[in-house]
């Protein structure tokens, strides 16, 4: 059945099972860089640690490439502080593997590493990049995710950690690309109420958002030195970037209505999307309740 018919169902859902209720979800997205996952994840993070569920944001590279007059280890211990401050603000757990900037690739050992992540966290929720992406380790780490979509499954696989004896949902981030098929909006979450501790967590990358990325972005603004109007400039430039934007598309717009209804959908401000990625869990759209309690709430 098409997904869109099948999440048309859930807005005239009623009742989940108390026993669904109280499952805690163990959630982990999986980011190229430190704030990649804040970026594209940090509302419905938020959302999910209110709720008394587990999160876990998991870098693969530490970041010691990106910034344009530091470098290194240096660089490095700088990024992971700052995921370590995010983490505070949102509740979650923030690990950041030493892979190099630039230098993620597809390979066994990397496989084998998130295979173990995910089996460690018993992960119900996996999230991570498409594989169309400007970026090359945005790329290869979404490779490599959907790689062991299947594999954490086999206990032969990377037997140093127990295969999981379910089969996670694995989800790929929003992007804007078109290339070879542009983003499919199947889940899309309302983070209107939790806006302001996404961008908490985002003002803690200064490295990122207040010097490397509007160097290399050419984006030519003072930024404001008071700590208030300076989480607003950042809110409004976030708003703006086309790969960040929490913003309600028109196709955000409609997967939205598809799950809160019409009437809920029309008052929804911001919103985190969220694509299925075909070679794991494919929900109904009770297990969607399940597995996004905070629809409907």
């Amino acid at each position: 059945m098409n997904r869109l018919l099948v999440y048309l169902f859930i807005a005239c859902a009623t009742v989940v099972t108390s026993h669904a209720q109280d499952k805690v979800l163990n959630i982990l997205a999986i980011g190229a860089h430190p704030d990649d996952c804040d970026l594209k994840f940090g509302g419905t993070a938020a959302l999910y640690v209110k709720m008394g569920h587990r999160v876990k944001f998991l870098s693969i590279a530490n970041g010691d490439a990106g910034h344009m007059e530091q470098g290194g280890g240096m660089l490095a211990h700088r990024r992971f502080l700052e995921t370590q401050e995010a983490a505070k603000k949102l509740g979650v757990v923030y690990e950041v593997l030493d892979y190099h900037d630039g230098e993620i690739m597809p390979t066994l050992d990397l496989r084998n590493e998130i295979i173990s992540q995910i089996r460690e966290w018993n992960a119900d929720i996996v999230i991570s990049h498409r594989t169309n992406d400007y970026h090359p380790d945005h790329r290869y780490a979404g490779m490599v995710v959907q790689d062991v979509a299947f594999l954490v499954e086999v206990p032969n696989i990377a037997p140093s950690s127990p295969a999981l004896r379910k089969t996670p949902l694995f989800l790929f981030f929003k992007d804007h690309f078109q290339t070879p098929l542009p983003f499919s909006p199947d889940i899309a979450i309302d983070i209107s109420s939790v806006m302001k501790d996404k961008i908490d967590a985002l003002d803690s990358y200064v490295s990122q958002f207040y010097e490397w990325l509007p160097w290399v972005s050419r984006y030519n603004v003072e930024i404001p030195t008071d700590k208030a109007a300076r989480k607003e400039w950042l809110l409004n430039w976030v708003l703006k970037h086309p790969r960040w934007t929490p913003a309600v598309t028109t196709a955000i717009q409609t997967s939205l209505e598809n799950l809160y209804g019409k009437s809920k959908a029309s008052t929804i401000k911001y919103a985190e999307a969220f694509e299925i990625c075909e070679y794991g869990r494919q929900p109904s759209a009770e297990e969607v309740l399940q597995l996004f309690p905070m629809i409907g709430k």
